[in-house]
């Protein structure tokens, strides 16, 4: 891949945590990138727009094809968590006869670049560049200066919007030496069938399309790439084919480099974009 040889990266680890949308379209027109209303979303912000309201806009719904597919993307913890712990740290139902906080802040790489600002940065490139090809997107938050939604809200967002494919996006934060390397968690063992094959197979193309776009998997968590998981509350409660994506370890030097650089962050959305259309193109 260009970046890896451009400035010598070993792209991709994980977060092992449960951790503004650019404008809604017509929710019930393909090829839009959607903020799905049914449930509680965090209060809009009358601050300036994050630094990636400058990726390019897809073209306009209207010349774009129908597929009749819809996406949920999950951009993992929201930038104002950490201003309200009250809210994020209440116990909320996980699955499994479990409950776990509300979310959490995420990390950061050791300069401060914050993973729920990476999160939201790289879903909004994915959600234009699924929303081009005329599959429809909900977002799970609407802006990264919001706090939550909770993690059981984020799961029902999916379950709500009858997705045909739900992506969490996180990134990790481990101080292991030599720890790098992204990998992608699916629920096991299966809760329903859509936690199932379905999800399996997600999980499989995400970690296939990506390791594919040059980076490696994880050294440290996870096997060849992939690992069931049974304590993710959002994967836990989802009734649709769902997976979580850890795209690097924020504390690994060059992964952070790459996601702190909006050429990094345009890589990591070309791979998992494109691994979700070979998904859903199955």
């Amino acid at each position: 891949m260009g970046l890896v040889l451009a400035i010598g990266l070993t792209l991709f680890a994980a977060c092992g945590v449960d951790t503004a949308a650019p404008p809604a379209g017509n929710p019930s027109a393909p090829g839009t990138t959607t903020v799905f209303t049914t449930l509680p979303q965090p209060s809009p912000s009358s601050s300036a727009p994050p630094p990636s309201s400058s990726v390019p806009q897809p073209p306009p719904s209207t010349q774009q094809p129908k597929t009749g597919k819809v996406v949920v993307l999950d951009p993992g913890h929201n930038g104002g968590n950490a201003s309200k712990p009250g809210e994020i740290n209440k116990q909320v139902p996980a699955g499994r006869g479990k409950t776990k906080p509300c979310n959490t802040t995420g990390t950061s790489t050791n300069s401060g670049y914050s993973e729920h600002a990476f999160t939201w940065d790289v879903s909004q490139r994915i959600s234009q560049a699924l929303a081009a090809k005329g599959i429809r997107v909900v977002l799970t938050r609407q802006n990264d200066t919001g706090v939550g939604p909770c993690v059981n809200e984020r799961a029902a967002i999916g379950n709500e919007a009858q997705a045909d494919a739900v992506v969490s996006i996180h990134a990790d934060g481990s101080n292991s030496a030599g720890a790098h390397g992204f990998h992608v968690a699916y629920p096991a063992p299966p809760l329903n069938a859509q936690q199932g094959e379905p999800s399996v197979k997600l999980a499989t193309a995400l970690r296939d399309g990506i390791r594919a776009g040059g980076f490696p998997t994880s050294t440290y968590l996870g096997s060849n790439g992939l690992a069931p998981r049974a304590d993710l509350g959002g994967l836990n409660l989802s009734t649709r084919p769902s997976a979580l994506v850890e795209c690097g370890n924020m504390r690994n030097a060059d992964e952070a480099a790459a996601m702190a650089s909006e050429e990094g962050r345009q890589q990591y959305a070309a791979v998992i974009a494109k691994a979700i259309e070979d998904y859903l193109a199955r």
